[in-house]
Formats: structure tokens, sequence, C-alpha cells
């Protein structure tokens, strides 16, 4: 029989970076009466692993080289996590702060959750 607290520790030892995570709202402007989308932070520097799940993809046109790679994010199974949802990765190695848009979360396993993560730039 597994001891899933005991195998969950064992993989949040491998949490190494730092995620905040944002969910776009309504919010109405009180002199404009517009109401604009806008990123609201839901949860703020929980550990997390970032992992890179596919090679970039490049969209290059005449007037614009299009970046867009795939990403996976093992995070902790208590996090509610929706696709659509910002997620800032401060990856621990370099400091660096990685933007990502969230995609349909995997139903979460006992010990993590993974979410696949799609970022897009420009070269």
């Amino acid at each position: 029989m597994i001891n899933y607290r005991r195998h969950r520790r064992q993989i949040e030892k491998m949490y190494e970076d730092r995620v905040t995570i944002s969910r776009y709202e309504s919010i109405k402007d009180p002199n404009t009466r517009e109401t604009k989308q806008q990123p609201i932070p839901l949860y703020e520097n929980k550990p997390c692993k970032l992992s890179q799940s596919g090679l970039a993809r490049n969209g290059q046109t005449e007037a614009q080289n299009d970046l867009q790679y795939d990403a996976k994010l093992f995070i902790s199974p208590d996090l509610e996590i929706k696709q659509g949802d910002v997620i800032d990765v401060t990856r621990a190695a370099t400091g660096r702060v990685e933007t990502y848009t969230a995609g349909e979360p995997f139903p979460p396993y006992s010990s993590h959750q993974e979410v696949n993560l799609t970022a897009k730039g420009w070269a």
C-alpha cells in the first residue's frame, strides 16, 4: 500500500521554483464605469517545479518571428488552477520570472498535480 503523505513529501522536495497564479476577473472602473478584465492574484509565492515539455515552435512571418513553447508545472494538489489562469514562475536558479497561460489541468493526483502551460513571445 502506498503511503501518499510520504510520497507527496518526496515529490515536494523537488519543488525549487516559486509561482504566482492569477485569474482574470471583471473589474468596473468607478470613474469611467467601464468594465475590464484584469488578472487578480489567487496564490502567491507557492513552491512548484517547472519542466519543459516541448521544443519551441517558430512562426516566422515577414513582419515578425512568433515563438511558442510548452512547459509543465508540478504543484500541490491543494491549489485550484483553471484553464486561462496566468502563471508567473520565478526560477530558483536565475531569479528570472517567466509568464505562461495555463491549459486544462489534468485531474490532481493525491500527491501533486500537473498543469500544461504555454508561453508565447517574439524573437
